[in-house]
């Protein structure tokens, strides 16, 4: 098993502000060394002949043309129907606090 000691485990837990009591330290030595030791293992498999693997789903990036549409409406009839309004900017109430 990877070695992680008892003080890498404390200054982890100090750094994330996590309080561990004994227990918990050894605990995370042993759970942590099991994940370096995995890592490890996943580092020796060779991949050398593999292709990259971007997604498994077997989606395709659909797009459509970008098209204009003219839904026969200037900016004026939009703008006249809005509770308040500054020139032609809708004006809201604020939204940060």
């Amino acid at each position: 098993m990877a070695k992680i000691t008892r003080e890498e485990i404390l200054k982890l837990a100090r750094l994330s502000r996590l309080h561990l009591n004994e227990d918990e330290v050894q605990e995370f030595v042993d759970e942590i060394g099991k994940l370096i030791d995995y890592v490890k293992v996943l580092e020796d498999v060779d991949v050398s002949g593999l292709r990259p693997t971007y997604q498994v789903t077997g989606s395709e990036n659909i797009t459509r043309s970008d098209e204009i549409i003219d839904y026969k409406m200037n900016q004026e009839d939009l703008l006249k129907n809005l509770p308040d309004r500054e020139g032609n900017l809708i004006k809201v109430k604020r939204m940060i606090g």
